[in-house]
């Protein structure tokens, strides 16, 4: 399976690394290392040498409790990072829900977009069915601020799957090309940790909606529940996480730690062949 992102192809035959790139002073993982211009770049092209595959770019953290920002304040963090790599080897990803951050973010040199709320905010399905990038469709119940409240299901991997299902259905609808997009199941947003657990379990039936998987579990909450660890010692249980989510069906898998994450995944593939 070939992913279509802007001018790359990206062959699925192997799982993929998105590395991620934190252009925010509050994300819950690095929040600040990164939020300068320079900073930004270099932890990039550190991502790219440690192998990998996709740079995806954020400048407002999602994580449980978030403060939104403007517009502004977005395109400000990332559009000069995006502008400093996009003539490198790998796609730039720009995670965001603003369709107006999605758009310069792809006039500036970004390939796909990583949007939480799956093309629901107005335009925003325009802004992508105007354009050749790829886009992921994430699950989330809520918004950043209270998700994690109190998130309710019946049944949390039947219910995560209709909604992707529709959504892929909606982007079709608005003229984004299936071979563009990947899906999400949006491990911790407005879940508890049986209903992570519960998806990670049964990931695999995500494989039946016929477009490529991501999976982001690195570092997360779920992880500190299981391992009682904090977010600097979840290195050995995000790897786990990843590999147990390739084995599932993932073909995408996003990381903070690249290298670590690739090396594992060579081990695995090795076992494969």
């Amino acid at each position: 399976m070939l992913l279509h992102c802007g001018t790359f192809r990206l062959d699925l035959s192997r799982p993929l690394v998105m590395g991620i790139v934190n252009v925010t002073p509050d994300s819950f993982s690095d929040g600040g290392r990164h939020l300068l211009r320079d900073a930004a770049i270099a932890h990039a092209r550190q991502l790219d040498a440690e192998g990998a595959d996709i740079l995806d770019i954020g400048g407002e953290s999602t994580r449980p409790g978030a403060l939104a920002v403007s517009v502004q304040q977005e395109l400000d963090r990332v559009l000069p990072v995006i502008e400093g790599l996009r003539d490198g080897a790998v796609p730039l990803s720009i995670d965001t829900c603003k369709p107006e951050v999605m758009r310069a973010a792809l006039a500036a040199g970004a390939s796909m977009v990583n949007d939480i709320s799956a093309l629901q905010q107005p335009e925003a399905l325009a802004a992508l069915a105007a354009s050749d990038a790829a886009v992921c469709l994430m699950h989330k119940q809520g918004q950043p601020q209270t998700m994690q409240i109190d998130p309710r299901y019946d049944d949390v991997v039947l219910e995560v799957m209709e909604f992707l299902r529709g959504r892929i259905a909606e982007a079709e609808a608005a003229g984004v090309a299936r071979n563009r997009i990947v899906i999400d199941p949006g491990f911790g947003f407005g879940k508890t940790l049986a209903h992570n657990l519960a998806l990670l379990r049964d990931l695999h039936k995500f494989t039946a909606l016929g477009v490529p998987l991501l999976a982001g579990l690195s570092r997360k909450s779920m992880l500190g529940a299981i391992t009682g660890q904090t977010v600097e010692h979840r290195l050995a249980a995000s790897v786990a996480a990843a590999l147990l989510a390739v084995e599932r069906g993932a073909g995408i898998i996003r990381v903070h730690d690249v290298r670590a994450t690739c090396d594992a995944l060579k081990v695995w593939s090795a076992i494969q062949k």
